[in-house]
């Protein structure tokens, strides 16, 4: 679990700054919206891989030795040098180092009964956010305090130290033998309707919240006055809404309106919220709706991950959830790139302007497919009663 906090916290204590510390030294927006979105690319391109290779090899632990070193180079680069084309490599070896997390999920419930595997994922999944957290907090306060290198020259020494902790892992035998991905297992979960459906979602989403929160969001607080220290009031007012959002979604929401909708109102908010963005000139209007948009999204991301694997046959759902993966990368690709574009041709409000138009085009997709599940159902239905 250690080990698994030091491979996010380094990569997310300089995302807030990222941006603005890339515009301090020249770049514009296009090469900022392909430094952001090559972290996406990576991951898109390796994950599968990844993991395909580790189930054949039968070990986990290489390939977090692995993540972890290219952590540290990633993080070494950004002290080294100011070359935007350097920088560029440095966010694409994170990509490659976030990649290697289908190692850590699938090794880490190995140290638990199969009853207890649900609570050792949710414990994980905890460490993850609590990462995220943590290191966006901080990164504005360094910033200010010591300067634009001060965020990597922690995120360096955090890496190193859990590239040192990670060979002191004890890697125990699989207690159920995982068979490994087949490609022709892969192409037919790849036909499978439901899954492409939601990664379509996923893909929107994981576009919007890579071209805002993670990506230009802290760029567009600095111009209406917010200082580098006050960056983490931006990241609580998000976060912690929505971190809530997970619980509120399984216990409440989808209860009460079922899947479909709950994630058309999570949509529609979302693109409401992020369409607004470009209208707010006061801080605190700003970390209102920061608090909303994070409470949105917060509410997709748990329900599009649930429904990813529920049509999919248990002996399949495994390659499911790294094909799920390996899709929704995507968004993290392409949402900062094209992002990127339009901030540089029209102004850093274009961009939210485009990944707004993408929460309203995934909402227009829920109600389709929405419709098309109901219909399918009451067809079933009159099926049933006719027999």
């Amino acid at each position: 679990m250690v080990v698994s906090f030091l491979l996010w916290f380094p990569h997310f204590i300089y995302v807030p700054i990222l941006s603005p510390y890339m515009e301090s030294i020249g770049a514009k927006y296009t090469f900022i919206g392909i430094v952001l979105s090559s972290y996406g690319l990576m991951q898109f391109l390796c994950r599968l891989p990844i993991g395909i290779s580790s189930d054949l090899l039968k070990f986990r632990k290489p390939f977090v030795i692995f993540g972890m070193m290219v952590s540290t180079l990633s993080c070494a680069i950004y002290l080294l040098t100011d070359s935007l084309w350097w920088i560029l490599a440095a966010r694409t070896l994170a990509g490659l180092a976030a990649a290697s997390w289908v190692a850590f999920s699938v090794l880490y419930p190995n140290f638990f009964t199969e009853k207890e595997v649900h609570k050792a994922m949710g414990s994980l999944s905890f460490v993850v956010v609590l990462a995220q957290f943590l290191g966006m907090s901080f990164s504005g306060y360094l910033v200010d305090e010591w300067g634009w290198k001060a965020p990597f020259w922690i995120a360096a020494l955090f890496s190193i130290f859990g590239t040192v902790l990670s060979f002191f892992i004890i890697e125990p035998k699989e207690r159920i033998a995982r068979e490994p991905v087949k490609l022709r297992e892969l192409a037919s979960v790849m036909r499978e309707l439901s899954l492409l459906k939601v990664a379509a979602l996923s893909i929107l989403a994981h576009s919007i919240i890579f071209s805002t929160m993670f990506g230009f969001t802290s760029q567009y607080a600095l111009g209406i006055g917010f200082k580098p220290s006050e960056i983490a009031f931006i990241v609580a007012a998000f976060m912690i809404p929505h971190a809530s959002a997970t619980l509120f979604m399984g216990s409440v929401m989808v209860p009460k309106l079922g899947e479909w909708r709950s994630l058309l109102t999570a949509y529609s908010l979302t693109a409401i919220f992020t369409l607004m963005i470009p209208f707010i000139q006061t801080k605190g209007l700003f970390l209102v709706i920061q608090g909303f948009n994070g409470f949105a999204l917060g509410l997709i991301f748990p329900l599009l991950l649930g429904m990813s694997i529920e049509k999919i046959v248990p002996e399949k759902r495994a390659t499911a959830m790294g094909a799920y993966q390996a899709l929704y990368a995507i968004g993290i690709f392409a949402g900062p790139f094209f992002a990127g574009i339009f901030n540089s041709r029209f102004g850093i409000t274009a961009g939210f302007y485009f990944v707004g138009v993408l929460g309203l085009i995934a909402t227009v997709l829920v109600i389709a497919w929405g419709k098309r599940k109901k219909t399918a159902k009451s067809y079933r239905g009159q099926g049933n009663m006719a027999g």
